[in-house]
């Protein structure tokens, strides 16, 4: 069985590595059909990530068709079109005894800190096996994941319904957060970006008001867009200082400001401005199962766009071209599908 290995940022490596055995009682044997690439991956890739251990396997949003279960699942069966969620949690912490595994103690993620699924065949435990339906095209079933983290950080405010959002960075993850943010009743939704095709892309995914903060004004085009209105809640999907520290500016005083993005360099924040204007400042982590079903239900109900957002489709064994398209398209690369299966 090939094997996609990153021994080291910027280095991948295929190895031919023994298939993996029958699934255990609990377990469940995947095929993998599909991975994408998200821009946690790129950080890995470009040695930026803060939290992921070297040499390690790719892959945490896939689509895969299931090949065996254990003897004890029940509700898997082999030829069902699935998803998985890729968290590796102790089940035994605070967080995990009060429901938010999404944040264990001991947290680990494939992809990461473990090993992900940029192989043939993959073993997970049933109970993070997503069903999905059978018509669903398996572009959009391995776009399941960053889906599920729009689900899950558009539930952190303390509400969006009838209120103004700003969504900074209008990459995949920006982009799809935006457009829950619409589902979940904001009562206006703007999206940033420095890229103008990033722009252009949320524009053709329904998302209308767009601010390029490298050519406008954010402070006029949101005083354009809001009115005397202004907006209470904003999404950090960028993971670039400047752009937390212009929400930080520019938000309505007692307004909730979300972090999803990866920051390669930790931001200054002016703690005295945050204190005088209560601000929330809000953590958003991955997901729970739950999100990842309300995933499937939006992708499948067709209430999210995604084929705008995927920009171009790999053989496994181009991995490497892959990341080398993503370099030099820069922000023209949106998602990209690494083709598995044949």
């Amino acid at each position: 069985m090939r094997q996609a290995v990153m021994t080291s940022p910027g280095t991948i490596e295929y190895r031919d590595v023994d298939a993996p055995g029958l699934p255990k009682d609990h377990e469940v044997l995947l095929r993998i059909q599909k991975i994408g690439i998200c821009g946690s991956d790129i950080h890995v890739f470009h040695g930026e990530h803060p939290a992921v251990i070297y040499p390690v396997v790719q892959g945490h949003e896939y689509a895969a068709i299931v090949e065996a279960v254990g003897k004890d699942v029940k509700d898997v069966t082999p030829g069902m079109h699935v998803t998985a969620r890729p968290q590796l949690v102790c089940g035994k912490c605070s967080p995990c005894l009060r429901g938010a595994y999404n944040i264990c103690q001991e947290l680990k993620v494939e992809g990461f800190q473990a090993p992900g699924v940029a192989q043939e065949l993959f073993i997970v435990s049933a109970d993070r096996v997503v069903a999905v339906p059978k018509e669903m095209p398996w572009d959009h079933a391995a776009m399941i994941e960053p889906v599920a983290v729009a689900v899950h950080s558009t539930a952190r405010p303390t509400s969006l319904k009838g209120k103004n959002v700003v969504v900074s960075g209008a990459g995949t993850i920006g982009n799809l957060v935006a457009q829950y943010a619409q589902l979940r009743g904001a009562k206006k939704v703007v999206i940033t970006d420095i890229s103008d095709h990033r722009l252009e892309i949320a524009r053709q995914c329904g998302i209308t008001g767009t601010i390029n903060v490298k050519t406008q004004s954010f402070s006029q085009e949101s005083k354009k867009l809001f009115g005397n209105e202004g907006f209470q809640v904003a999404l950090e999907a960028a993971g670039v200082p400047a752009s937390l520290d212009l929400l930080l500016q520019n938000i309505e005083k007692g307004g909730e400001i979300v972090i999803i993005g990866v920051y390669a360099q930790n931001p200054v924040v002016n703690m005295y401005f945050l204190g005088e204007h209560e601000l929330k400042l809000i953590g958003s982590l991955m997901y729970l199962h739950e999100d990842y079903l309300d995933a499937v239900e939006a992708i499948a109900s067709k209430k999210m766009q995604l084929d705008p957002l995927i920009s171009a489709h790999f053989p496994f064994e181009d991995f490497p071209e892959a990341y080398q398209y993503i370099g030099k398209k820069k922000d023209q690369a949106m998602k990209i599908i690494i083709d598995v299966a044949s």
